[in-house]
């Protein structure tokens, strides 16, 4: 099934094409374009699937907020059914932002294996939607390269009653909420197109990579594969959702707001890759204090992390 006003097909939209050109790349990204091709989810990619334990979703709430979420359960819950349809038989849990979603919209899904440092980006539409589930009708799924993922082992942890795991809804960062930023070298972020649906993409870095100050976000963009799927998405639509998960506490952190790109200089204080690009993040709603069912004990950093080269506040 395909949503009224969705284009599917390949290739990058006028969004991803003009920060690539700003960015000097647009023939290296030009041979990336048979990534963006339909879907076909082959044997390697159930495979990968099959064997995953975590994953976060961008869509959009019964009132049309975007938030990323995560996904969690035993190896199979994310089973193909078909090259062109992934059944999630699970779903956001309950204080989830993203509990009451609604059907037949856009979604965007990303599956990491932090422990090997690998991913899969699977773009699409969700068709269906019971208690048991989510299903997913594929229209894109490609893989992207381990650079920044931070390398742990997450095993299961015992559920929290209820009463512990009650999220904070605010439109503005807690002290708590703040400390929690400073201390991620993680973050999902999920944006939108108005016709080629959502993204949900993988950043990781140091410890305080995403800095904050007075109540906004912002992090420098390092160099990656050059598709920009995500800054391209913000060129056209400046809407973007964040998650961080604390995966030793098992605590998380959604915002949903507005994001734009900076062009800076190559090499000022805070462009820690040098690629003179940074993203600004204004949150306008918060829900803190959900806790995933997941830890990891120990984390080995990403080799190609870059250094923080400022100083900075992480002050509302």
């Amino acid at each position: 099934m395909k949503a009224p006003g969705r284009e599917t097909a390949a290739g990058f939209h006028d969004g991803e094409l003009a920060v690539q050109r700003r960015a000097g790349v647009a023939r290296e990204a030009a041979r990336l374009t048979g990534m963006l091709a339909p879907a076909h989810l082959g044997a390697g990619a159930s495979r990968f699937l099959a064997e995953r334990g975590f994953a976060a979703i961008t869509a959009r709430d019964a009132h049309g907020t975007l938030w990323t979420s995560p996904l969690t359960g035993r190896p199979g819950f994310l089973h193909v059914t078909s090259p062109t349809v992934l059944d999630v038989r699970v779903r956001p849990t309950s204080g989830d932002p993203l509990v009451d979603m609604s059907m037949d919209q856009p979604v965007g899904l990303i599956v990491v294996e932090f422990a090997t440092r690998r991913r899969l980006r699977v773009n699409g539409f969700l068709s269906g939607l019971d208690s048991d589930g989510l299903r997913l009708e594929v229209e894109q799924a490609y893989g992207n390269c381990p650079s920044y993922i931070q390398s742990r082992d997450l095993h299961a942890a015992p559920l929290a009653p209820p009463s512990a795991r009650l999220p904070r809804h605010a439109s503005v960062l807690s002290d708590d909420d703040v400390e929690l930023i400073g201390r991620s070298d993680t973050l999902l972020i999920g944006t939108a197109h108005p016709t080629h649906g959502n993204d949900v993409s993988h950043r990781g870095g140091p410890p305080g990579f995403v800095r904050v100050e007075d109540g906004r976000l912002w992090w420098p963009d390092y160099a990656g594969n050059n598709m920009f799927n995500t800054l391209g998405n913000l060129a056209v639509d400046p809407t973007a959702a964040l998650l961080f998960c604390d995966f030793a506490t098992g605590r998380t952190l959604h915002l949903s707001g507005r994001a734009r790109l900076e062009w800076t200089e190559p090499g000022v204080p805070g462009d820690d890759d040098r690629t003179g690009r940074r993203v600004h993040f204004t949150p306008r709603k918060v829900v803190s204090g959900g806790l995933l069912p997941l830890r990891a004990d120990t984390v080995t950093a990403a080799h190609d992390n870059p250094p923080l080269t400022d100083r900075y506040r992480t002050a509302q």
